[in-house]
């Protein structure tokens, strides 16, 4: 992985390995889909317990991708997008070093079959 500046590489690291894990993906999904949920909220629609969406949501949270704020006694959990800019960037660069590996690998072959002919 290409180093950035500011800790890019360890907030990419952090992004990629939340979003290993279906059930947080699902809760991201979830929380793409309305403003805010309690874990609660999100317990109801998921097939896991509501501690174990707790700490899906504190992985996430450790990662940037959701935050949570206090109203009252319930913690509301909404979706952060920026918390994927890092990794974003990274992967859109490493797309394009490939663009450009592939391309100068298609040249190299069209060269070669003109000077077969």
């Amino acid at each position: 992985m290409r180093a950035e500046p500011d800790g890019a590489v360890e907030e990419v690291v952090s992004v990629l390995v939340a979003l290993a894990d279906p059930t947080r993906r699902r809760l991201l999904d979830l929380l793409a889909a309305q403003d805010a949920a309690t874990a609660t909220t999100l317990a109801g629609r998921l097939p896991v317990s509501r501690q174990a969406i707790v700490k899906h949501l504190a992985v996430l949270d450790a990662a940037g991708l959701v935050v949570g704020s206090r109203v009252g006694r319930e913690v509301r959990y909404s979706l952060r997008p920026a918390g994927l800019d890092a990794t974003t960037r990274w992967m859109s660069s490493l797309a394009a070093d490939w663009d450009r590996r592939l391309a100068a690998i298609k040249r190299a072959a069209e060269a070669a079959e003109r000077d077969f002919k």
